[in-house]
Protein backbone atom coordinates (compact mmCIF):
# COMPACT_ATOMS: atom_id res chain seq x y z
CA UNK A 1 0.00 0.00 0.00
CA UNK A 2 1.29 3.45 -0.94
CA UNK A 3 1.90 5.81 1.94
CA UNK A 4 1.43 9.57 2.24
CA UNK A 5 4.19 10.98 4.39
CA UNK A 6 3.24 13.53 6.99
CA UNK A 7 4.83 14.93 10.16
CA UNK A 8 3.71 16.30 13.49
CA UNK A 9 3.11 19.76 11.99
CA UNK A 10 0.98 18.59 9.07
CA UNK A 11 -2.62 19.77 8.94
CA UNK A 12 -5.10 17.85 6.80
CA UNK A 13 -8.13 19.73 5.50
CA UNK A 14 -11.05 17.62 4.28
CA UNK A 15 -13.43 19.53 2.01
CA UNK A 16 -17.12 18.75 2.45
CA UNK A 17 -20.37 20.24 1.06
CA UNK A 18 -22.41 22.00 3.71
CA UNK A 19 -25.93 21.00 4.77
CA UNK A 20 -25.97 17.62 2.98
CA UNK A 21 -26.83 14.47 4.95
CA UNK A 22 -25.77 11.49 2.85
CA UNK A 23 -23.15 8.77 2.74
CA UNK A 24 -20.43 10.88 1.09
CA UNK A 25 -20.41 13.76 3.60
CA UNK A 26 -20.68 11.27 6.47
CA UNK A 27 -17.59 9.45 5.19
CA UNK A 28 -15.66 12.72 4.97
CA UNK A 29 -16.50 13.36 8.63
CA UNK A 30 -15.52 9.80 9.54
CA UNK A 31 -12.10 10.36 7.98
CA UNK A 32 -11.51 13.51 10.02
CA UNK A 33 -12.44 11.65 13.18
CA UNK A 34 -10.06 8.78 12.40
CA UNK A 35 -7.17 11.09 11.49
CA UNK A 36 -7.60 12.98 14.76
CA UNK A 37 -7.77 9.66 16.62
CA UNK A 38 -4.32 9.01 15.16
CA UNK A 39 -3.11 12.39 16.46
CA UNK A 40 -3.03 13.92 12.98
CA UNK A 41 -4.45 17.43 13.13
CA UNK A 42 -7.43 17.45 10.76
CA UNK A 43 -10.41 19.66 10.04
CA UNK A 44 -13.59 19.52 8.02
CA UNK A 45 -13.76 22.48 5.63
CA UNK A 46 -17.29 23.30 4.45
CA UNK A 47 -18.00 24.83 1.07
CA UNK A 48 -21.23 26.13 -0.50
CA UNK A 49 -22.03 27.79 2.81
CA UNK A 50 -24.36 30.61 3.68
CA UNK A 51 -22.36 33.00 5.82
CA UNK A 52 -25.46 33.88 7.85
CA UNK A 53 -25.83 30.30 9.08
CA UNK A 54 -24.32 29.19 12.38
CA UNK A 55 -24.40 25.47 11.60
CA UNK A 56 -23.32 23.84 8.34
CA UNK A 57 -24.08 20.19 9.05
CA UNK A 58 -26.68 17.83 10.42
CA UNK A 59 -26.39 17.19 14.15
CA UNK A 60 -25.92 13.48 13.35
CA UNK A 61 -22.37 14.32 12.23
CA UNK A 62 -21.46 16.10 15.47
CA UNK A 63 -20.14 12.83 16.90
CA UNK A 64 -17.31 12.84 14.36
CA UNK A 65 -15.82 16.28 14.94
CA UNK A 66 -16.53 19.44 16.94
CA UNK A 67 -14.44 21.82 14.85
CA UNK A 68 -14.42 23.05 11.28
CA UNK A 69 -12.60 25.56 9.11
CA UNK A 70 -13.60 27.86 6.28
CA UNK A 71 -11.95 27.83 2.87
CA UNK A 72 -10.06 31.05 3.56
CA UNK A 73 -8.65 29.58 6.78
CA UNK A 74 -6.66 26.87 4.98
CA UNK A 75 -2.92 27.27 5.59
CA UNK A 76 -1.47 26.82 2.11
CA UNK A 77 2.02 25.42 2.59
CA UNK A 78 3.94 22.37 1.38
CA UNK A 79 3.54 20.64 4.72
CA UNK A 80 -0.26 20.51 4.59
CA UNK A 81 -2.75 18.36 2.70
CA UNK A 82 -6.17 19.00 1.17
CA UNK A 83 -8.49 16.04 0.59
CA UNK A 84 -11.49 16.72 -1.60
CA UNK A 85 -14.32 14.68 -3.10
CA UNK A 86 -14.40 14.57 -6.91
CA UNK A 87 -17.18 17.18 -7.20
CA UNK A 88 -16.78 20.29 -9.32
CA UNK A 89 -17.57 22.53 -6.33
CA UNK A 90 -14.84 20.96 -4.20
CA UNK A 91 -12.25 21.12 -6.96
CA UNK A 92 -13.12 24.75 -7.79
CA UNK A 93 -12.45 25.68 -4.18
CA UNK A 94 -8.83 24.52 -4.49
CA UNK A 95 -7.95 26.66 -7.52
CA UNK A 96 -6.05 29.19 -5.38
CA UNK A 97 -4.13 26.53 -3.46
CA UNK A 98 -0.55 26.51 -4.74
CA UNK A 99 1.61 24.66 -2.23
CA UNK A 100 -0.42 22.17 -0.17
CA UNK A 101 -0.69 18.62 -1.51
CA UNK A 102 -4.00 17.87 -3.22
CA UNK A 103 -5.73 14.53 -2.89
CA UNK A 104 -8.96 13.63 -4.68
CA UNK A 105 -11.13 11.04 -2.94
CA UNK A 106 -13.29 9.28 -5.52
CA UNK A 107 -16.59 8.65 -3.76
CA UNK A 108 -18.83 8.85 -6.84
CA UNK A 109 -17.44 8.14 -10.30
CA UNK A 110 -20.79 8.68 -12.02
CA UNK A 111 -21.35 12.11 -10.47
CA UNK A 112 -17.95 13.17 -11.76
CA UNK A 113 -18.73 11.88 -15.25
CA UNK A 114 -22.07 13.66 -15.31
CA UNK A 115 -20.46 16.99 -14.43
CA UNK A 116 -17.51 16.38 -16.75
CA UNK A 117 -19.80 15.74 -19.72
CA UNK A 118 -21.52 19.05 -19.07
CA UNK A 119 -18.42 21.23 -18.73
CA UNK A 120 -15.65 19.40 -20.57
CA UNK A 121 -13.75 22.29 -22.24
CA UNK A 122 -13.12 20.15 -25.33
CA UNK A 123 -16.86 20.17 -25.95
CA UNK A 124 -17.23 23.94 -25.81
CA UNK A 125 -18.18 25.03 -29.31
CA UNK A 126 -17.16 28.70 -29.21
CA UNK A 127 -14.34 30.82 -27.86
CA UNK A 128 -16.96 32.86 -26.00
CA UNK A 129 -18.16 29.72 -24.26
CA UNK A 130 -14.57 28.74 -23.40
CA UNK A 131 -13.79 32.16 -21.90
CA UNK A 132 -17.06 32.13 -19.96
CA UNK A 133 -16.19 28.77 -18.43
CA UNK A 134 -12.64 29.92 -17.73
CA UNK A 135 -13.91 32.95 -15.80
CA UNK A 136 -16.28 30.75 -13.79
CA UNK A 137 -13.44 28.42 -12.84
CA UNK A 138 -15.07 25.43 -14.50
CA UNK A 139 -12.31 24.95 -17.03
CA UNK A 140 -10.27 23.28 -14.30
CA UNK A 141 -12.64 20.36 -14.29
CA UNK A 142 -10.76 18.38 -16.90
CA UNK A 143 -8.71 15.23 -16.81
CA UNK A 144 -5.51 17.25 -17.25
CA UNK A 145 -6.25 19.03 -13.99
CA UNK A 146 -7.34 15.80 -12.32
CA UNK A 147 -4.03 14.17 -13.23
CA UNK A 148 -2.16 16.90 -11.40
CA UNK A 149 -3.50 15.73 -8.03
CA UNK A 150 -0.75 14.29 -5.85
CA UNK A 151 -2.81 11.22 -4.95
CA UNK A 152 -6.15 9.62 -5.73
CA UNK A 153 -7.99 7.81 -2.96
CA UNK A 154 -10.66 5.39 -4.17
CA UNK A 155 -13.69 4.33 -2.15
CA UNK A 156 -14.48 1.49 -4.57
CA UNK A 157 -12.81 -0.92 -6.98
CA UNK A 158 -15.11 0.60 -9.58
CA UNK A 159 -13.26 3.91 -9.08
CA UNK A 160 -9.86 2.21 -9.26
CA UNK A 161 -10.81 0.57 -12.55
CA UNK A 162 -12.06 3.89 -13.92
CA UNK A 163 -8.86 5.77 -13.06
CA UNK A 164 -6.57 3.04 -14.38
CA UNK A 165 -8.42 3.11 -17.69
CA UNK A 166 -7.70 6.86 -17.80
CA UNK A 167 -3.98 6.17 -17.22
CA UNK A 168 -4.08 7.94 -13.86
CA UNK A 169 -1.53 6.83 -11.27
CA UNK A 170 -0.88 7.36 -7.55
CA UNK A 171 -4.04 5.43 -6.69
CA UNK A 172 -4.72 4.28 -3.12
CA UNK A 173 -7.72 2.25 -1.99
CA UNK A 174 -9.53 3.78 0.98
CA UNK A 175 -13.09 2.61 1.33
CA UNK A 176 -15.60 3.26 4.10
CA UNK A 177 -17.96 1.76 6.64
CA UNK A 178 -21.66 2.20 7.27
CA UNK A 179 -23.22 4.10 10.15
CA UNK A 180 -22.51 2.26 13.39
CA UNK A 181 -26.24 2.14 14.13
CA UNK A 182 -26.31 -0.73 11.62
CA UNK A 183 -23.20 -2.44 12.97
CA UNK A 184 -24.49 -2.74 16.52
CA UNK A 185 -28.07 -3.94 16.22
CA UNK A 186 -29.35 -5.06 19.60
CA UNK A 187 -31.66 -8.00 20.26
CA UNK A 188 -34.40 -5.72 21.57
CA UNK A 189 -34.46 -3.92 18.19
CA UNK A 190 -35.36 -7.07 16.27
CA UNK A 191 -38.97 -7.38 15.15
CA UNK A 192 -40.90 -9.98 13.11
CA UNK A 193 -40.22 -9.62 9.39
CA UNK A 194 -43.03 -8.59 7.09
CA UNK A 195 -43.48 -9.08 3.33
CA UNK A 196 -42.24 -5.59 2.48
CA UNK A 197 -40.12 -4.81 -0.59
CA UNK A 198 -38.10 -1.60 -0.18
CA UNK A 199 -36.54 0.64 -2.82
CA UNK A 200 -34.88 4.04 -3.12
CA UNK A 201 -37.03 6.22 -5.42
CA UNK A 202 -34.05 8.50 -6.10
CA UNK A 203 -31.98 5.79 -7.75
CA UNK A 204 -32.92 3.71 -10.78
CA UNK A 205 -36.63 4.38 -10.39
CA UNK A 206 -37.33 4.30 -14.14
CA UNK A 207 -36.50 0.59 -14.20
CA UNK A 208 -37.76 -0.13 -10.68
CA UNK A 209 -41.14 1.25 -11.73
CA UNK A 210 -41.39 -1.52 -14.36
CA UNK A 211 -40.83 -4.14 -11.66
CA UNK A 212 -43.43 -2.56 -9.40
CA UNK A 213 -46.00 -2.45 -12.21
CA UNK A 214 -45.36 -6.13 -12.90
CA UNK A 215 -45.88 -7.09 -9.26
CA UNK A 216 -48.42 -4.64 -7.84
CA UNK A 217 -49.71 -7.44 -5.62
CA UNK A 218 -46.59 -6.99 -3.48
CA UNK A 219 -46.18 -4.43 -0.71
CA UNK A 220 -43.73 -1.86 -2.11
CA UNK A 221 -42.38 0.88 0.19
CA UNK A 222 -40.07 3.73 -0.89
CA UNK A 223 -37.29 4.79 1.46
CA UNK A 224 -37.64 8.56 1.59
CA UNK A 225 -38.04 11.49 3.98
CA UNK A 226 -36.97 9.39 6.99
CA UNK A 227 -34.44 9.85 9.77
CA UNK A 228 -31.59 7.36 10.20
CA UNK A 229 -33.53 5.66 12.98
CA UNK A 230 -36.72 5.47 10.92
CA UNK A 231 -34.86 3.95 7.97
CA UNK A 232 -33.31 1.40 10.28
CA UNK A 233 -36.67 0.43 11.77
CA UNK A 234 -38.15 0.01 8.29
CA UNK A 235 -35.25 -2.16 7.14
CA UNK A 236 -35.48 -4.31 10.26
CA UNK A 237 -39.07 -5.31 9.57
CA UNK A 238 -38.73 -5.77 5.80
CA UNK A 239 -37.59 -8.85 3.90
CA UNK A 240 -36.29 -7.46 0.60
CA UNK A 241 -34.41 -4.38 -0.62
CA UNK A 242 -33.82 -3.80 -4.34
CA UNK A 243 -31.42 -1.30 -5.90
CA UNK A 244 -31.22 -0.72 -9.64
CA UNK A 245 -29.45 2.62 -9.37
CA UNK A 246 -26.11 3.57 -10.90
CA UNK A 247 -24.04 2.52 -7.85
CA UNK A 248 -21.56 5.40 -8.42
CA UNK A 249 -19.51 4.12 -5.50
CA UNK A 250 -20.00 1.52 -2.78
CA UNK A 251 -23.51 2.58 -1.84
CA UNK A 252 -24.58 2.30 1.78
CA UNK A 253 -28.23 1.32 1.42
CA UNK A 254 -27.50 -2.24 0.20
CA UNK A 255 -25.12 -2.79 3.11
CA UNK A 256 -27.47 -1.27 5.67
CA UNK A 257 -30.32 -3.39 4.32
CA UNK A 258 -28.24 -6.57 4.51
CA UNK A 259 -27.21 -5.85 8.11
CA UNK A 260 -30.89 -5.45 8.98
CA UNK A 261 -31.60 -8.92 7.64
CA UNK A 262 -32.94 -8.00 4.20
CA UNK A 263 -32.31 -9.99 1.06
CA UNK A 264 -30.61 -7.60 -1.38
CA UNK A 265 -31.24 -7.59 -5.13
CA UNK A 266 -29.24 -5.21 -7.35
CA UNK A 267 -28.50 -4.30 -10.91
CA UNK A 268 -25.04 -4.51 -12.48
CA UNK A 269 -24.20 -0.87 -12.97
CA UNK A 270 -21.22 0.88 -11.44
CA UNK A 271 -19.80 -0.72 -8.31
CA UNK A 272 -22.50 -3.42 -8.32
CA UNK A 273 -20.68 -4.91 -11.32
CA UNK A 274 -17.61 -5.55 -9.15
CA UNK A 275 -17.60 -8.58 -6.89
CA UNK A 276 -15.13 -6.82 -4.56
CA UNK A 277 -17.54 -3.91 -4.00
CA UNK A 278 -20.87 -5.75 -3.75
CA UNK A 279 -20.00 -9.36 -2.86
CA UNK A 280 -23.42 -11.00 -3.13
CA UNK A 281 -24.25 -14.12 -5.14
CA UNK A 282 -24.81 -13.53 -8.86
CA UNK A 283 -28.30 -14.97 -8.56
CA UNK A 284 -29.26 -11.70 -6.85
CA UNK A 285 -27.77 -9.42 -9.54
CA UNK A 286 -29.61 -8.61 -12.78
CA UNK A 287 -29.00 -6.36 -15.77
CA UNK A 288 -31.65 -3.64 -15.76
CA UNK A 289 -33.27 -4.79 -18.99
CA UNK A 290 -36.93 -5.29 -19.74
CA UNK A 291 -36.38 -8.98 -20.51
CA UNK A 292 -35.25 -9.52 -16.90
CA UNK A 293 -38.28 -7.98 -15.17
CA UNK A 294 -40.12 -11.31 -14.82
CA UNK A 295 -36.98 -12.99 -13.45
CA UNK A 296 -36.52 -10.22 -10.91
CA UNK A 297 -40.13 -10.46 -9.75
CA UNK A 298 -39.72 -14.22 -9.41
CA UNK A 299 -36.56 -13.76 -7.32
CA UNK A 300 -38.33 -11.23 -5.07
CA UNK A 301 -41.20 -13.65 -4.52
CA UNK A 302 -38.76 -16.45 -3.67
CA UNK A 303 -37.09 -14.21 -1.09
CA UNK A 304 -40.46 -13.39 0.46
CA UNK A 305 -41.82 -16.94 0.50
CA UNK A 306 -38.57 -18.68 1.46
CA UNK A 307 -37.08 -15.85 3.50
CA UNK A 308 -35.38 -17.93 6.21
CA UNK A 309 -33.30 -19.87 3.69
CA UNK A 310 -32.66 -17.00 1.26
CA UNK A 311 -31.42 -14.55 3.89
CA UNK A 312 -28.69 -17.02 4.93
CA UNK A 313 -27.13 -16.54 1.50
CA UNK A 314 -26.14 -13.03 2.60
CA UNK A 315 -24.23 -14.11 5.71
CA UNK A 316 -20.83 -13.75 4.00
CA UNK A 317 -21.82 -10.29 2.78
CA UNK A 318 -22.76 -9.33 6.33
CA UNK A 319 -19.41 -10.61 7.64
CA UNK A 320 -17.66 -8.51 4.98
CA UNK A 321 -19.62 -5.41 6.07
CA UNK A 322 -18.88 -6.02 9.76
CA UNK A 323 -15.13 -5.91 9.05
CA UNK A 324 -15.20 -2.66 7.07
CA UNK A 325 -14.84 -0.31 10.06
CA UNK A 326 -11.73 -2.09 11.33
CA UNK A 327 -10.35 -2.18 7.78
CA UNK A 328 -10.97 1.56 7.39
CA UNK A 329 -9.20 2.33 10.65
CA UNK A 330 -6.20 0.19 9.67
CA UNK A 331 -6.00 1.69 6.19
CA UNK A 332 -6.10 5.29 7.47
CA UNK A 333 -3.29 4.47 9.90
CA UNK A 334 -1.21 2.80 7.17
CA UNK A 335 -1.82 5.40 4.43
CA UNK A 336 -1.14 8.54 6.47
CA UNK A 337 2.21 7.64 7.92
CA UNK A 338 3.77 9.93 10.50
CA UNK A 339 7.49 10.39 9.92
CA UNK A 340 9.60 9.50 12.93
Amino acid sequence: MKKIKINQDTIIYVLCPAYIKSGGPELLHQLVKELNNNKIKSYIVYYNTNENDKKYRTSEFDKYTNEYKKIDEIEDNENNIIIMPETVEAIKNTKKIRFAKKIIWWLSVDNFLKAYRIINPLKVQTIFGYVKMLLKGKIMYSFNYIRKADYHLCQSNYAINFLKNKKIENIIYLSDYINEAYLNIKDNELVPKEDFVLYNPKKGFKFTKKIIEKSNNLKWIPIQNLTTQQVKELLLKSKVYIDFGNHPGKDRFPREAAMCGCCVITGKRGSARFEEDVPIDNEFKFDDKKKNVDKIVEKIEICLDDYENQTKKFDKYRQYIEKEKTKFEEDVKNIFKLEE
